[in-house]
């Protein structure tokens, strides 16, 4: 049977990706490993490998197509002993074929599937060609309740039989219209799935009930808790003053989880002032004696924020507590720091992640950032080298910003904003000394850490700063 290709997953949050470019085309011979094509998500350009071999038959999805849903079918592979030519774009052989067993269902083999790796999310077909008549014990196409027959995915239908919802009135949006988990949970939602027929009468009793709050129409009320709509922002200005520019997947992103965190995470702000000369000294001393390459070039060359990097890693693992995050029933704990480090890049920006920063050496933190700024700048990071992490450091110095406040980065409980240094009076011995100082400003999520935990963690953040030898033992 030919083999669907279908729109893969390619981070636990992505909804739906950009098709950038095929690397194969119709007609090419495909090996396990090849890669296929490259798909940008709303983060990076991730180049997408084969996991089957035969020839590329159909491509369904042309290069440049802008938001392709997941698991949205974009190319047929017809296997060894197939004809290319006969594959139809579906999928499906020219030839009648009985229906294979449910569980090999394409979209609920997709849905259940885990996302990763950069490969393709295959599933054999297993729909019968039009046509033809399925087989007696295929159960992927019931009756619905206006008498038709729908194809859905096995997950879907346990969902719409658990939540009283007629196939019939769901329009599917899995390959060849197959209703799939989404769909039925949207359905849901909306409260525009009938009841099914065959729902218990305590079902059907209770879903009109259920289905009227979410039958009210929520757009006035969506708009109103959003903002202002795009007219109403239109209206206030004059039409040849400015011009409208969309947004690309990764605004759209920033803006999403960053809103949601600013209204889900109780946000609290910690500032403290740290006295830099030490680090500056060390620093100087650590990049003078920096062994070389054989072309004369250090190994590594620090800067300020590979000690703030290093200085947070240690300051969680002193205040464990501290070293967690939010996880609605509970909080995970973590053995080791995760710092996450803000890159700003075109349009946006990234938070590639420094794993254990509590144990590596400031060399190795400062040759990671390097290599971390420069694919993020790219687009070329991997899911797992900007997901998770417990803390984040976003440091404006470099643009004389002397202050400011950030917004935590779900699922992390902290972020760290880091000012310029710079020289200031301060008073030493009961007498004004010049000394240079650089403003920090912890941003807390409360339902992690409490305001004296969370003092306690800049408290050590600051020692580590200010006596930066203890970085290096």
């Amino acid at each position: 049977m030919p083999v669907n290709v279908l729109m893969p997953a390619l981070s636990p949050t992505m909804e739906k990706g950009n098709l950038a470019k095929w690397l194969k085309k119709e007609g090419d011979a495909i090996k396990s490993g090849d890669v296929l094509a490259e798909i940008e998500t709303d983060k990076a350009t991730m180049e997408v490998e084969a996991i089957d071999e035969g020839v590329l038959a159909r491509i369904v999805v042309p290069e440049g197509t802008a938001d392709v849903p997941v698991n949205d079918l974009i190319a047929v592979i017809a296997i060894d002993g197939e004809d290319p030519a006969g594959v139809q774009a579906g999928g499906s052989a020219p030839a009648a074929a009985p229906a294979e067993a449910p569980k090999a269902d394409a979209s609920s083999a997709n849905e259940n599937a885990t996302p990763g790796g950069g490969h393709m999310s295959y599933a054999r077909v297993n729909e019968a060609p039009d046509g033809a008549q399925p087989a007696a014990k295929a159960d992927a196409a019931p009756q619905g309740g206006s008498g038709e027959r729908v194809f859905a995915s096995p997950l879907a239908r346990r969902i719409a039989k658990q939540e009283g919802i007629d196939l019939s009135a769901v329009q599917g949006s899995g390959p060849r219209g197959r209703v799939i988990e989404r769909d039925v949970r949207a359905a849901k939602a909306a409260g525009t799935g009938k009841v099914a027929p065959t729902a218990a009468p305590q079902a059907a009793a209770k879903a009109p009930e259920a289905a009227a709050p979410k039958a009210a129409p929520a757009t006035a009320p969506a708009t109103r808790a959003a903002g202002l709509t795009t007219d109403q922002v239109r209206g206030f200005y004059a039409k040849d003053s400015y011009e409208e520019v969309p947004l690309d997947g990764m605004r759209k992103t920033i803006a999403k989880r960053l809103t949601e965190a600013m209204q889900v995470a109780p946000h609290f702000y910690l500032t403290v002032d740290c006295e830099i000369d030490a680090l500056m000294a060390l620093r100087e001393q650590l990049n003078k004696s920096a062994a070389k390459d054989k072309d004369g070039k250090p190994l590594f060359k620090l800067s300020v924020n590979d000690f703030v990097i290093k200085a947070m890693g240690l300051a969680l693992t002193r205040v464990p507590m501290a070293n967690a995050v939010w996880a609605e029933d509970r909080v995970l704990r973590f053995k080791h720091a995760e710092v996450g480090v803000a890159v700003a890049i075109d349009g946006g920006l990234f938070t590639p992640v420094i794993r254990r920063a509590d144990e590596k050496t400031l060399s190795t933190i400062s040759n990671e950032m390097k290599d971390f700024a420069a694919r993020a700048r790219a687009k070329k990071l991997k899911p797992e080298e900007y997901q998770g992490g417990v803390t984040s450091v976003s440091n404006l110095g470099m643009f004389g910003i002397k202050h400011f406040t950030a917004v935590i980065n779900p699922p992390q409980s902290s972020i760290l904003a880091v000012g310029a240094g710079e020289k200031r009076i301060v008073v030493k011995d009961g007498a004004p000394a010049v000394a240079q100082v650089m403003t920090a400003t912890l941003s807390c999520d409360h339902r992690v850490l409490d305001g004296a935990l969370g003092a306690e963690l800049v408290a050590a953040f600051k020692g580590l700063i200010e006596s930066p030898m203890g970085m290096l033992v």
